[in-house]
């Protein structure tokens, strides 16, 4: 199984990063492909418990994804795990440190697989790994300069 881990510094404190990250319009905003909340929890923070369904636009391909917040210990971490959707598995863990009154890391890890069968990973490896890392990485890149003020 595939894993991504990336980490991003943001000159904010803590619990503005934390809620950022779990609010579902700030997803939405910095997300692209048109992704959207279509059913469950459509606004606001997302809380342990809380299922979403996604709707985006991926390789040409309409898709759903739906998730629900399994975990939850704020404003330290929190994890979503698929549970029905376009992969065989697929679990974000989502990590916070407070470095400095106004200085947090915020830790991604990622793991997926896809459902197709003996092919997945060859799929995996040559084309979703680099794919989701980039969706991420540019994700965080925008939820930095939103919680550094610059997008305020």
């Amino acid at each position: 199984m595939p894993t991504i881990v990336l980490e991003t510094h943001i000159d904010a404190p803590i619990e503005r990063v934390f809620d950022l990250a779990r609010n579902v319009e700030r997803h939405t905003e910095t997300m692209g492909h048109g992704e959207r909340a279509v059913a469950g929890t459509t606004s606001g923070h997302l809380e342990n418990g809380d299922v979403v369904t996604w709707r985006a636009t991926h390789f040409g391909i309409p898709m759903e994804l739906t998730v629900e917040i399994t975990e939850m210990e704020s404003p330290v971490y929190f994890q979503d795990r698929e549970i029905d959707g376009p992969f065989r598995e697929l679990t974000h863990d989502h990590y916070f440190e407070q470095l400095a009154p106004n200085s947090t890391r915020m830790r991604d890890e990622f793991q997926f697989t896809s459902p197709v069968g003996p092919l997945g990973w060859v799929v995996d490896t040559l084309v979703l790994t680099r794919y989701m890392r980039n969706l991420i990485e540019r994700r965080n890149q925008e939820l930095k300069a939103i919680a550094e003020g610059q997008f305020d």
